[in-house]
């Protein structure tokens, strides 16, 4: 999706700025390319810079309730100080790796209600304008799809995806929001547990899965929450059986038993809240559960397989089928609020 407009706070007249991103899904800490189309306007202009801004729609949780806003979490400099003439036209080429931490927006080509554009910025006399927004699609990496197909075929599903404001306590997030995804739980588990929120905080090397479970109470106690990390690296992918290592972290979850394995640098005794700005902590030790039979492949059908049989599982749509408009409800708010922003020609 392309979106062309005239830079209004330059005036009447201005260059005009269109990015082009290249077709396709990019994963977490893959290569962005592209190309940024410009168009000189009525008056030859000194450009200072020509930026790509990374932006994500991002909850805050607050005294009050929850907000919404808009979070910039990367920025790469195309070009700088150069002259763009009357009505001259360039188009100029751009390549950068993602943050390893970028959310996910989709899973098996579905959109999950993540949003997240590339905001370009084209600094002229000391004027900024940010006329273009290009929505940016990022699919799993190979060890995160393997652990939500898991959840897949062990009879989870999809319930909704969100970005938090905020810090997880004692790990090594980097970003300043971090991504939940919402699964419901296998009928096995449903009378102990109401859900089970995912999160990745993903690096070169590996990355680190938190698990928090909304337990259920029971006769004689209340629900509360039980959490979890564990350890997992990219080269895992071909290594474990991700069926049986998925349930054994959800059984140590409703069991409240620790994960296993060795403890990694992340242990952290943090109490567990959120916050606008807050940390999120926790307080359980972490630990690559590889223990768990090791091979290769994950046994049974695949979740596109699941997903083409109308059986349940994880991707939007899947679930009773009521996800998939409302996804694409609010992807269209994020960009169409964007371009009555940018009409009416206002800075940030």
């Amino acid at each position: 999706m392309v979106f062309k407009r005239l830079l209004g706070s330059l005036g009447v007249g201005g260059p005009s700025v269109d990015t082009v991103l290249e077709p396709g899904a990019v994963t977490p800490g893959g290569v962005l390319t592209g190309r940024v189309h410009l168009k000189g306007g009525d008056a030859d202009v000194t450009v200072e810079h020509l930026t790509l801004e990374l932006v994500a729609r991002v909850e805050a949780e607050h005294e009050d309730g929850e907000s919404e806003g808009e979070v910039a979490f990367h920025r790469h400099v195309v070009a700088s100080g150069f002259r763009l003439v009357e009505g001259e036209e360039r188009s100029l080429p751009f390549s950068f790796p993602l943050p390893w931490e970028t959310p996910i927006t989709e899973l098996y080509g579905q959109g999950l209600g993540v949003v997240l554009g590339v905001r370009t910025e084209l600094g002229v006399a000391g004027a900024r304008d940010k006329g273009d927004l290009d929505a940016l699609a990022v699919r799993p990496l190979p060890v995160q799809e393997a652990i939500l197909e898991a959840f897949g075929q062990l009879g989870f599903g999809f319930r909704s995806a969100d970005l938090e404001l905020g810090h997880i306590g004692g790990t090594g997030q980097r970003l300043p929001f971090y991504q939940e995804i919402e699964i419901a739980p296998a009928p096995a588990y449903a009378h102990r547990i109401e859900e089970i929120e995912v999160t990745f905080l993903a690096g070169p090397d590996g990355m680190e899965v938190v698990l928090e479970a909304d337990k259920r109470g029971g006769l004689f106690s209340e629900g509360h929450d039980a959490l979890s990390r564990h350890a997992v690296g990219h080269q895992d992918v071909d290594r474990l059986n991700w069926n049986a290592e998925v349930e054994a972290w959800v059984r140590g979850l409703v069991e409240g038993r620790a994960p296993h394995g060795a403890p990694t640098p992340y242990d952290a005794h943090a109490s567990h809240g959120h916050g606008h700005g807050g940390e999120h902590g926790y307080g359980h030790g972490a630990g690559h559960g590889s223990g768990h039979g090791a091979g290769h492949g994950s046994g049974g059908p695949g979740m596109g397989t699941a997903i083409a049989a109308g059986a349940a599982g994880l991707a939007v749509g899947v679930v009773g089928g009521m996800v998939a408009a409302e996804v694409v409800d609010e992807v269209g708010d994020f960009f169409e609020g964007d371009e009555e922003d940018g009409e009416a020609g206002g800075e940030d």
